[in-house]
């Protein structure tokens, strides 16, 4: 429990990063502050009892992806364990690597080499996207839903509880998308 209030000042200023970098972006299907998203990785990797690197990378997964913020100001506000962490969520193609099929395989190919915890944390964010697509999603729901079934195949050594509940959003989006 100590540990956890140790750490409080981390998450709250991780938190408070988090939300400046991600100011008036929006959740795509549902029009909520995207942040609220960042909030509801980080507490189901805190659910099932995920460190405080691993709640503040929850945090902190699509900033550099998202915003102008850089992974060097990740290291610099936050030290290099989570700047590790974060680099891991991000995703490593880029658009001249070629067709979404191809940026896609170089991605699960980076997250595949991650560490356990931080496949824990990405196995956190599927869920909160893939509920949110197969909620609200159109179309596109399609593609997304055969893309992380092949990246689940690469988390397996994340958090076991939510491997499970992972492939379970997959099979209900599946149901609802694909049959």
């Amino acid at each position: 429990m100590s540990q956890d209030l140790a750490a409080l000042p981390l998450v709250l200023d991780a938190c408070a990063f988090a939300t400046r970098m991600h100011d008036k972006q929006q959740r795509k299907y549902t029009g909520e502050p995207y942040v609220l998203h960042c909030l509801e990785v980080a507490r189901t990797v805190a659910d099932v009892g995920g460190t405080p690197t691993m709640i503040v990378a929850a945090l902190l997964h699509d900033v550099v992806e998202d915003t102008e913020a850089t992974i060097e100001d990740v290291r610099a506000a936050f030290g290099e364990d989570i700047a590790q962490g974060v680099a891991w969520l991000t995703d490593a193609s880029r658009p001249e690597d070629g067709n979404r099929a191809i940026r896609k395989a170089i991605d699960r190919a980076h997250l595949a080499r991650a560490p356990a915890e931080m496949k824990t944390v990405k196995l956190a964010d599927v869920i909160s996207n893939t509920r949110s697509i197969v909620e609200h999603g159109d179309g596109f729901a399609r593609v997304y839903l055969r893309e992380i079934s092949s990246l689940l195949e690469v988390l397996t050594e994340g958090d076991p509880a939510l491997l499970r509940l992972a492939q379970a959003e997959v099979e209900r989006g599946a149901a609802k998308w694909l049959e």
